[in-house]
């Protein structure tokens, strides 16, 4: 059984695929207790693979993405048999990951890996996407974690505008590594 938050259909607001619409489900719990941290990741309802399948099916119709996020996503013992349920219903997973739980995933699923206080570098290793998140400064020291990735995305925490005055000052200062990724869902009042 797996421990769930919630489950919504809406866009992503961040990173490489802003705007895409997505199913997400929000799986409970995290190994991590970051003091920025701005959402509810605690446990609301339980349900199997098959449960979450025909909930994402009933909400989003054939939406093709579907996004994994937490809390951390890999602190459950399930989320494997989960991403193979929704990758035999046809669907594009995409995990959102503090990466410090190795998990060997599928080459088609897409990782995002947004580091907090450590990574286990066979899943910065694996990332198609890194976010850093910025609260008063740009935390280079999981820079050398990712010097694989062409793109490095700087997310100012909360939106902040002292916060996005640091990350767009490196991004123009590293054009040819960094972008500014803001969370455009706050913006437009959705989830």
């Amino acid at each position: 059984m797996l421990q769930l938050a919630e489950i919504f259909y809406s866009i992503q607001g961040e990173g490489t695929w802003t705007g895409t619409p997505a199913v997400f489900v929000r799986l409970a719990g995290c190994n991590l207790a970051c003091d920025f941290c701005d959402t509810d990741y605690s446990t609301k309802f339980f349900a199997t693979a098959d449960d979450v399948v025909a909930k994402i099916r009933e909400i989003g119709g054939n939406c093709p993405m579907v996004i994994l996020t937490g809390g951390e996503p890999l602190a459950q013992a399930e989320t494997p048999a989960l991403i193979e349920s929704l990758r035999k219903d046809g669907r594009r997973v995409h995990i959102e990951s503090n990466g410090t739980i190795f998990t060997d995933l599928p080459d088609d699923v897409w990782l995002c890996v947004s580091p907090k206080e450590r990574v286990d570098p066979r899943m910065a290793a694996r990332a198609n996407e890194a976010k850093l998140i910025v609260d008063e400064r740009v935390p280079e020291e999981h820079l050398p974690l990712f010097d694989d990735l062409p793109t490095i995305l700087l997310q100012p925490e909360g939106n902040k505008p002292a916060n996005v005055a640091i990350a767009l000052d490196y991004a123009k200062a590293h054009p040819r590594r960094f972008r500014l990724s803001l969370q455009t869902h706050k913006f437009i009042g959705v989830p």
